[in-house]
């Protein structure tokens, strides 16, 4: 079975297959080092969605960024526009006037992004290390003792008071068991969270 022939062109001789490296040299010379207009098609829907993406930054992250006004203003706008067409448009003229800025501000942008990512990550992570402390205090008296080897300055007397509450509240009816329904969930049982997570932030805080 004969191999299909590689498409591509001659230089002086040479064959030089269509997407080589060589090909790629090629065309940028021709163009005098000018970005194709594929290059410049894929910078502008980045920058776009790049822009689009600020729009969810929290406001201090967003103003330490300290935009161009006329920027700042396209990027207010962009968000009152639901329209398909219309915040198509507004997103071309975010993204052209990003490819204004400066690469150190893009940068920046991106980092700022990236920062509120991570902020999120570890919240989310804090929260889920604050349920399984209180799920484990409800459950065990043994979590009570490591909770206080690991946290010697929390208000342990405030938290046993809970716990017996949370306890109380959660155990089943008969008719409750018999219908296979769920723990019930009091007032002590959200006191309980509350008090680890804020113990929680309280060392973070503190290094």
């Amino acid at each position: 079975m004969s191999r299909k022939p590689k498409k591509g062109y001659f230089v002086k001789g040479h064959f030089v297959a269509e997407g080589s490296e060589l090909d790629l040299e090629l065309q940028a010379e021709r163009s005098g080092g000018e970005p194709s207009k594929t290059e410049l098609k894929k910078e502008s829907a980045e920058l776009q969605k790049l822009g689009e993406a600020l729009l969810t930054l929290r406001t201090e992250l967003f103003e330490r960024l300290e935009l161009p006004e006329k920027l700042a203003g396209a990027l207010d706008e962009l968000k009152g526009i639901s329209n398909f067409e219309g915040r198509r448009r507004q997103l071309q003229y975010v993204g052209k006037l990003m490819r204004g800025l400066p690469p150190e501000t893009l940068q920046a942008a991106r980092d700022a992004l990236e920062e509120q990512r991570s902020g999120s990550a570890q919240e989310t992570l804090a929260l889920h290390a604050a349920e399984q402390w209180r799920d484990d205090l409800v459950a065990s008296d043994e979590a009570l003792q490591n909770w206080i080897r690991v946290h010697p300055g929390a208000d342990v007397q405030q938290l046993r008071a809970l716990i017996r509450q949370a306890r109380k509240d959660a155990a089943p009816t008969p008719d409750e068991v018999s219908r296979g329904q769920a723990p019930r969930r009091g007032r002590a049982y959200r006191e309980i969270f509350q008090i680890v997570r804020e113990q929680l932030e309280q060392e973070e805080d503190h290094g």
